[in-house]
């Protein structure tokens, strides 16, 4: 049986695709096959898939505009639900990227067969429970296979991964390490970035039992150790903002980041908050936050909410031209404090639409350190995605 460190040997230089993007006719999906077409390197083999060929059909005509060799783009018809059509898609391509949300309701079956087949795998999920359900069920089968599940790899949760990855670079201590992360935005929610949550607040027990359940059977580090810890609302005066606990997937893919890799040292902390301005702010966030985990645990009301904020819509270029996001890590260790940060442009959809594509690009091209099963985007593809956001403008800058 082969481990962590030594994966199976893979076919995958045989197959006949390097990329497929299943879910292109979504919002984001099909933002993502844009930048697919701007941006790919020459030459490469990839394909659409989808539920309705008609809609992929539409999709390549747009990409087509971009690029006239596109004419000619596969389409794989291939759904969720039908673990026969997964299969033999899968088993053509070097890495599979999906946008099909919500992935508890509809991703498990993509991660399974990509599991088996040896395919390296990205998704944008900011679902916990998900995550760890996949690392019971489909961990042991990718490291068996060498392939490379990686979760998270839009804006949940890159710039937080990869900021804290740069952070702990950047601090280069020796002993114990505190990082924590505060992120602002100037952008409007995507519709399934707020139905993943409104379903998470729905399903804080299920959600307990996941952690629960992977705690049991996840080795943890020899000799070191890497933890979320959860902070406090407070006035941080090193950034001159009101922080407040910000409950995403992001600090537990960061501290399994820290687990994985020695950089993080003996023991690592990382704490993660939404930064505002001004105490009136951080209160009507705490009160907006409330109210929807409030409302989630009512049927009718989350039935309500999740009818007003459809998915697979979102918001024109204008308007996505003129949003932001940052992120500032703040590092201790060895008595230095480091402050860095990490910015970009429209956070929920363009900016999640390049991580997602640059990250299958990475694991499809680049020669990243040797892992397999269930990692975090630091632990497959560190400076290398790194790298590659940075020459694609997002920024990545010591303060």
């Amino acid at each position: 049986m082969s481990s962590a460190s030594e994966p199976a040997a893979s076919d995958q230089a045989q197959r006949d695709l390097d990329i497929v993007l299943l879910g292109a006719t979504g919002f984001t999906g099909s933002l993502t096959a844009e930048y697919l077409a701007e941006h790919a390197p020459t030459g490469l083999r990839w394909a659409l898939a989808g539920r309705n060929r008609t809609k992929l059909e539409g999709v390549r005509d747009r990409l087509a505009k971009i690029d006239g060799r596109l004419t000619d783009l596969e389409l794989i018809e291939a759904d969720s639900s039908d673990r026969a059509s997964l299969d033999t898609m899968v088993r053509r391509a070097r890495v599979v990227i999906t946008t099909v949300g919500p992935y508890q309701q509809y991703g498990e079956p993509l991660v399974a067969a990509c599991a088996e087949a040896g395919t390296d795998y990205v998704d944008l999920t900011g679902e916990p429970e998900f995550v760890d359900r996949m690392y019971v069920a489909h961990h042991e089968a990718a490291e068996r296979s060498g392939a490379r599940i990686v979760h998270a790899c839009g804006f949940d949760s890159i710039p937080h991964d990869l900021g804290a990855y740069y952070t702990v670079k950047q601090l280069a201590a020796k002993g114990p390490v505190a990082v924590r992360g505060v992120v602002r935005a100037g952008a409007m929610a995507s519709g399934g970035t707020f139905h993943s949550a409104l379903n998470q607040f729905s399903r804080a027990r299920q959600m307990r039992e996941a952690m629960s359940a992977r705690r049991k059977v996840e080795p943890r580090p020899v000799g070191r150790s890497s933890k979320a810890v959860a902070g406090k609302p407070h006035r941080d005066k090193l950034l001159g903002l009101w922080l407040l606990p910000l409950p995403t997937i992001d600090p537990f893919v960061v501290a399994r980041s820290g687990a994985a890799l020695t950089d993080y040292g003996p023991r690592f902390t990382y704490s993660h908050y939404a930064g505002t301005k001004t105490l009136r702010y951080a209160a009507a966030g705490t009160a907006g936050v409330t109210a929807v985990a409030v409302a989630a645990q009512v049927p009718p009301l989350r039935n309500f909410l999740l009818g007003r904020i459809k998915q697979g819509e979102g918001p024109s270029p204008a308007r996505r031209a003129k949003s932001w996001f940052s992120v500032d890590f703040v590092g201790e260790g060895d008595g230095r404090t480091v402050h860095t940060k990490v910015s970009g442009g429209d956070p929920g959809y363009d900016e999640t639409a390049k991580m997602l594509a640059e990250s299958a690009l990475c694991l499809a091209f680049d020669d990243n350190p040797r892992t397999a099963g269930c990692v975090t985007t630091a632990q497959a593809m560190g400076d290398n995605l790194m790298a590659r956001l940075v020459a694609a403008g997002i920024r990545f800058e010591t303060r």
